[in-house]
């Protein structure tokens, strides 16, 4: 099994910044992808941002060049780099991990409310 813990949602300005993480525990040898998705008020969950283990990423269109996705393996944890924020980004921010040595699995974190606000 894996764990997922994340931290660092908040309420913050348009035009500024957040870092989410989530830390992985358990099984983590057979993670072989982690990401974030969000889901704001009446809408549904959609993908964000991810990362794989051989550090190959992908982002939704709505958040290029404003998000980054990056990992600190020797902590087990994934950071979600929020710049430039904009009302449209407020929603729930939930990371998963896929992972599985025999069929794929995934886990959610807990899930960490962004609120871009003035």
């Amino acid at each position: 099994q894996v764990q997922l813990v994340e931290s660092g949602g908040g309420l913050v300005q348009p035009g500024g910044s957040l870092r989410l993480s989530c830390a992985a525990s358990g099984s983590i040898f057979s993670i072989y992808a982690m990401g974030w998705y969000r889901q704001a008020p009446g809408k549904q969950r959609e993908l964000v941002t991810t990362i794989t283990n051989g550090g190959r990423t992908t982002y939704a269109d709505s958040v290029k060049g404003r998000f980054t996705i990056s990992r600190d393996n020797a902590k087990n944890t994934v950071y979600l780099q929020m710049n430039s924020l904009k009302p449209e980004d407020t929603a729930v921010y939930y990371c998963h991990a896929d992972w599985g040595p025999l069929r794929p699995e995934r886990t959610w974190g807990q899930g960490t409310q962004v609120t871009v606000s003035s």
